[in-house]
């Protein structure tokens, strides 16, 4: 790759990065665009559709969500289907299934009872399902076995199949980046095998060192994962922030065993998803259960040791790191979670300790039903915030107001992408003195 200015380069061609190209050409007069990917396919790691639950996060069946961030979760999560609709990829990328959350025990039917009566108001198609009509709908978590029911009482919340629920957001992302390239009569391009070593500034441009050459930048936007940080802290930002990287790991059972979506009421707690059922849709919609939560020592998954030692120098560990961590363990609940959850990567127990778990959902699941899903999954980054002393969950973004930007985006940052671009558009523009086209976007992606 030859050196060469742009207006904007983005870091990362997941899926927040993809869609921010899709929009620079779609809702703005910036003109030259380079999207950098350190390997050698768009969307490699946690946007692939191998790698998360391929799920659309509407904030319906997710109870560890405030009424308020539900209520801006909804919109959130229209703007992908928007998008996926515009072009015709229903049934393509993007599917329609039943979902629902799950309660068991008195303590979580009230539980959904409850959330259904106030939540319904934001989610108009909202149902709630009985023993015996989960009996016709999703049967397998009612049945214990051919004859008998489950014991306990059990009640769901959710929607039946016309709700668009699934996508693949790695396919999304391949898409995005070439609807941008088609959009713009401009110089929108794509690096692939492009590893960003450096950035500097020197002044009003950025200095991208790559593995082959140095390009120029007026703009920066880093959307790099686990790496945003790493990043940031090379450039001497955010040096009070740390980042714990979070391992997802699924099982597949042996056979479609659900219907469709069947979440767990979440440990308020636990930061982390509550264990669900997903229809795998690059698997002939077998089940595959997941994620677990297990804190790795790497900033990414399944590329060798160099992610190993970049997150100890991405840690930064000092006495308010060691807090942070004895603070956290000290809580019998996360401590016991993230023991069982470590248990579930061992080999010859980790089935055993999963099954038990995943039988909350499907009540009959044995230990011969599943297998370990080998390289599924990916790893969020959890940033940890020296200042506060605490473990932010959420996304997160450092606006530097410098004219470069880092996003670090965990669970359920594919849905947001598209809300994630928007903030990001109006940075850029701001610092260019371009201008974003409102109008448009919001006719696109709200009306």
């Amino acid at each position: 790759m030859s050196q060469k200015h742009y207006e904007v380069v983005i870091i990362g061609s997941g899926i927040s990065g993809s869609a921010l190209m899709y929009c620079l050409a779609n809702f703005t007069d910036i003109k030259s665009v380079a999207l950098l990917e350190k390997y050698d396919t768009i969307a490699p790691l946690n946007s692939k559709g191998e790698c998360n639950s391929q799920t659309i996060h509407s904030g319906d069946i997710e109870t560890n969500y405030s009424f308020d961030k539900a209520k801006s979760v909804a919109k959130i999560a229209q703007m992908p289907i928007k998008y996926a609709l515009k072009y015709n990829y229903e049934n393509k990328f993007m599917f329609s299934h039943q979902k629902m959350v799950l309660g068991v025990g008195e303590k979580e039917c009230d539980l959904i009872q409850s959330r259904f009566e106030i939540f319904k108001e934001i989610y108009p198609y909202l149902e709630l399902f009985d023993k015996n009509e989960l009996k016709s709908i999703e049967p397998n978590v009612v049945f214990k076995d051919h004859k008998s029911e489950r014991s306990e009482k059990i009640l769901a919340m959710g929607a039946r199949v016309g709700q668009y629920t699934t996508i693949d957001f790695g396919a999304m992302s391949v898409s995005l980046v070439n609807n941008a390239k088609t959009i713009s009569k401009d110089d929108y391009e794509l690096h692939l095998n492009c590893n960003v070593k450096e950035i500097k500034k020197i002044g009003d441009k950025f200095y991208l060192k790559t593995n082959d050459s140095v390009i120029t930048a007026s703009c920066v936007v880093v959307n790099a994962g686990s790496y945003s940080l790493f990043l940031a802290h090379q450039m001497g930002y955010a040096q009070h922030l740390s980042t714990l990287p979070v391992a997802g790991s699924f099982y597949f059972a042996n056979k479609k065993l659900l219907n469709g979506k069947v979440y767990m009421v979440q440990n308020d707690k636990l930061p982390f998803a509550a264990l669900h059922g997903d229809p795998d849709i690059l698997a002939n919609e077998l089940t595959r259960f997941g994620p677990t939560a297990l804190v790795m020592p790497k900033l990414e998954r399944y590329h060798g040791m160099d992610s190993f030692y970049d997150f100890f120098e991405c840690l930064k560990f000092d006495k308010k790191i060691a807090k942070i961590f004895i603070d956290l363990l000290k809580d019998r609940d996360i401590a016991n979670y993230l023991i069982k959850n470590f248990l579930y990567e061992i080999p010859f127990i980790n089935k055993h300790a999963f099954v038990k778990e995943a039988r909350k959902i499907v009540p009959s699941l044995r230990v011969e039903d599943i297998k370990y899903a080998k390289n599924f999954g990916g790893i969020r980054p959890q940033v940890i915030d020296k200042n506060s002393g605490k473990l932010e969950f959420g996304e997160g973004k450092i606006v530097t107001n410098d004219g470069i930007i880092f996003n670090m985006t965990p669970s359920p940052g594919a849905t947001s992408c598209f809300a994630t671009a928007k903030s990001d558009l109006e940075h850029i523009v701001a610092y260019l003195d371009g201008n974003f086209n409102i109008d448009k976007f919001n006719a696109e992606f709200f009306e």
